[in-house]
């Protein structure tokens, strides 16, 4: 008997050990890749690293390395549902396989769990340690390392007091019986409703971003494969682009050659026709670059060396354009006219296939058949399939989900651009870094409920995840899952109207004006009338006049 649960602890510790050790690899794993993301957009010149001060270099690292732990956690919490569903369809697929032991329900609790305590830490410590701590100059008479370690713990304590206070204000407007001060004293409680406030507003932001997501990602895919001949003119806009490089590279040599340090005759225009303007505004690398060189001086009125300058600068410019295009020119007939239509089929598929699913889990929440997505339930991994179609059907649901987070990605870049949150490419200073990664960890709790409440999925939310009390209201996922629908819908129509939309407008433009314009030309018939008449009564009088004076003269 002492044997048996001797073998039985020993058991228990090796399967313990064995679990933080694929948390670890999954960890690092998740945090390489965030690394790597976070090295491609920061900014890496002397206004965000300081060489020569070696207490700002520690403190850029430090908050680097934050933000680079936020940003895994981000990423683990996206990639929660689909690799639990996953797991769980392995698990039925290959219940006797020795190389998939590991894989248990306890493995898949533990992640959710690591996952709520890190972004809680995230979310709450580490992000707003990194930037306080960047921004602090420490005490006078204490400055240094020390002294900015002290200011930010300082200001951080202040503001975590003055959280907890307005957290204990909402749960007493919310829940009047919890208004003591015993219930003030508990702070670990607060954490959950807390958590659970920014999960609501996540999941009131993805009701925007979705939907435009959804309709935005129809640019996107167009943006990247090459359309047919008969929806976009590639030779076209290859000449268009090579006659603009011949003519910039004749006017640098001319400018080279005679010395000439501006353009004469000077352009009479202003801004309208410029070469600084771009030629296709799909085409631009950066909407921001084009605004800039929109608002900026035309390029023509640019005088000595800025007028080589910019145009050795339009020149990159146009012949990155051109190769691009010549390199979409060599693509095959077949990528052009089967690979678009059958993307644009597939992405207008999984949209439809979305807002059934979430009519369906409406209708079944209105019903009753289905329960509320607050779960309270133990949970097994490995025992039934989440779908009815079986396998089918729960890769058809992961892949759903991960398009959920390529629209809500999309559609969320428009409000960080509002922001001015939006990173890019090896520019992106250590600020916007600590924002974007701050709405991506918001971002990243929000999803797992948002999918819970659309029923994509019938896997429960475990841990915390799945005791936010809000979910258990059915008025509220109610109303969330018909503005979906309805957004989605809305957004749809919207985009695939458009030119139908337009081309009615001017349709019933041309039928008013045919319509007024009998009107029109009786109004001028009616002037022009008028005035032959004047003009007629004025030679009158001239004549009567003329023969006044000759009968006077006589």
């Amino acid at each position: 008997m002492d044997d048996e649960e001797a073998d039985l602890r020993e058991q228990i510790f090796h399967n313990n050990v064995r679990e933080q050790i694929i948390f670890l690899l999954l960890f690092i794993l998740l945090y390489l890749l965030s690394f790597m993301l976070i090295e491609k957009f920061r900014r890496r010149d002397s206004e965000d690293y300081f060489t020569a001060d070696e207490d700002e270099v520690k403190v850029y690292r430090i908050s680097l390395w934050l933000c680079t732990f936020a940003l895994a956690v981000s990423l683990g919490s996206a990639l929660l549902l689909p690799l639990s569903i996953i797991s769980n369809e392995v698990l039925i697929l290959y219940t006797d396989t020795y190389y998939v032991k590991w894989l248990n329900s306890s493995l898949i609790q533990g992640l959710w769990n690591h996952v709520f305590l890190f972004s809680n830490l995230s979310l709450f410590v580490f992000l707003p340690f990194a930037y306080l701590f960047s921004e602090s100059s420490g005490f006078p008479g204490c400055r240094g390392l020390r002294g900015r370690v002290y200011e930010t713990f300082i200001v951080l304590g202040l503001l975590g007091v003055v959280m907890l206070g307005l957290a204990y204000v909402i749960s007493a407007w919310l829940e009047g019986d919890r208004s003591s001060i015993d219930a003030l004293l508990s702070l670990w409680t607060y954490l959950p409703f807390l958590y659970s406030c920014v999960s609501f507003v996540g999941v009131l932001m993805l009701l925007v971003c979705t939907p435009l997501g959804f309709v935005r990602l129809f640019g996107v895919i167009s943006g990247v494969l090459v359309k047919p001949q008969f929806l976009r003119d590639l030779n076209e806009e290859y000449y268009v682009y090579s006659f603009e490089e011949k003519t910039i590279r004749r006017r640098i040599d001319t400018s080279v050659a005679t010395g000439a340090g501006y353009i004469s005759p000077e352009p009479m225009y202003v801004d309208h026709g410029d070469i600084s303007a771009p030629i296709n505004a799909n085409l631009s690398r950066a909407k921001d670059v084009t605004d800039q060189h929109c608002k900026a001086t035309p390029l023509l009125r640019l005088r000595n060396g800025a007028l080589q300058a910019g145009l050795n600068e339009r020149l990159e410019r146009i012949v990155a354009m051109r190769k691009e295009v010549e390199k979409q020119r060599k693509t095959s007939s077949l990528q052009r006219n089967v690979v678009y239509p059958l993307a644009m089929l597939l992405l207008l598929a999984l949209t439809a296939i979305t807002v059934l699913m979430v009519l369906q889990n409406a209708l079944e929440l209105l019903i009753g058949i289905k329960a509320l997505p607050l779960s309270t339930r133990q949970f097994t991994l490995g025992i039934a399939s989440l779908s009815k179609l079986g396998w089918a059907g729960a890769t058809l649901e992961a892949f759903l989900i991960l398009y959920l987070h390529a629209a809500s990605l999309t559609g969320l870049a428009g409000p960080m651009a509002a922001l001015r949150l939006s990173p890019r490419a090896r520019r992106t200073p250590l600020r916007k870094i600590i924002g974007a990664c701050a709405v991506l960890v918001v971002y990243s709790t929000a999803q797992p409920l948002l999918v819970k409440i659309l029923g994509i999925t019938n896997f429960d939310l475990l841990g915390e995840f799945g005791r936010i009390k809000w979910l258990g209201n059915f008025k509220l996922v109610m109303l969330y899952n018909a503005l979906f629908a309805g957004t989605v819908t809305l957004c749809l129509v919207r985009k695939f109207t458009a030119s139908v939309r337009r081309e009615l407008y001017n349709r019933f433009k041309w039928f008013a004006d045919i319509f007024t314009l009998p009107e029109e030309s009786a109004v001028i018939k009616s002037s022009l009338s008028a005035r032959s008449s004047v003009e007629r009564t004025m030679v009158n009088k001239d004549e009567i006049t003329q023969n006044v004076e000759h009968l006077k003269t006589e």
